[in-house]
Formats: structure tokens, sequence, C-alpha cells
């Protein structure tokens, strides 16, 4: 698997998997009826910003990773990514992979910690994936995420410094 940056060529192979995972509701605070247009903007980054694609040896998108200052100005020295990975992708390594590229880009770009702001405690995949990265939970908003199936769950802020 290959690790690179991503373009605007690429989007046709994401927006389809990207489109299906914000459709189902369970995992991001994204509107579940997410444009096209508006996600294309939001998910490919500019600098200091910076967008990926995880690809098999055939050129296949796998996933994407998206990684930027988590806030601005004063606190703007603490990182934040998104991830989606195809779910029929999933089990191969794909999330591990671009999870452990963004924490060497954070590093090698002088950030001293990053921070997920809302990790659905119901993605138990994603959750002990972050944990076995080295992330912790600092705390979780009781109900913060209104799950299409499960109701109201929390919504956890994950941490590592770097």
């Amino acid at each position: 698997m290959l690790i690179r940056e991503a373009t605007a060529a690429d989007w046709p192979a994401i927006w389809p998997f990207f489109h299906a995972i914000v459709a189902a509701g369970e995992t991001y605070t994204y509107p579940q009826d997410m444009d096209e247009a508006t996600a294309r903007e939001m998910w490919l980054l500019t600098s200091p910003g910076r967008t990926v694609v995880a690809v098999d040896d055939s050129g296949t998108v796998l996933g994407t990773a998206k990684m930027n200052p988590n806030h601005m100005g004063g606190a703007s020295h603490i990182a934040s990514a998104s991830f989606m990975v195809d779910p029929q992708c999933g089990g191969r390594g794909v999330g591990r992979a671009l999870g452990e590229h963004v924490l060497a880009w954070a590093r090698a770009e002088g950030y001293r910690a990053m921070q997920f702001n809302a990790v659905v405690e119901t993605n138990t995949g994603a959750v002990a994936l972050w944990k076995s990265l080295g992330f912790q939970i600092m705390t979780t908003l009781p109900e913060g995420f209104r799950h299409p199936t499960k109701g109201y769950v929390g919504l956890h802020i994950m941490y590592q410094q770097l």
C-alpha cells in the first residue's frame, strides 16, 4: 500500500465511499445529506492542511485522510485529522497505515499533539485503533451524538502528545 498526496483526480474514487459512510450517519458529525461539492471542498485541503490517499498496487484508492491544525492562532500547534476507509477494504490495515502516516506528518511538521474532537463511542473499531496508536480518551460528551439506530451515544475527545 502506498500513501500519497490526494489530487482532484482522486475525488471520483473517494466520493462513493465518503458518501456512503456519511449517509449512514453512524460515525461522522457531518450532515447525512451532505452534497458532493461541499464534501469535496471540505475534504481536499490546502496548506497548512493536507489530504492523502492510500492506494494499492493497481492504484485503487482504499482510503483517505485529511490532516490540519485543530484550531487557529494560539492553539494552532495542535493537529487534528479525519479518516475514511472504503468499507470494502476494511480489515486490511488501511486505517492503521493512514493513522501512522498522519502521526508522522504531525511530528515532522512540529505539532505538539494531535486531538480528535469527535470520535463516536459506538465506533469501537476506530476507538480501539486510536488507543493502539497511543491516543487516550480525554473526556466523553454524554449523548453528544445522535446515532441513527442506537439513539444518543457518547462522543469522545481523544488526544495524543507528540
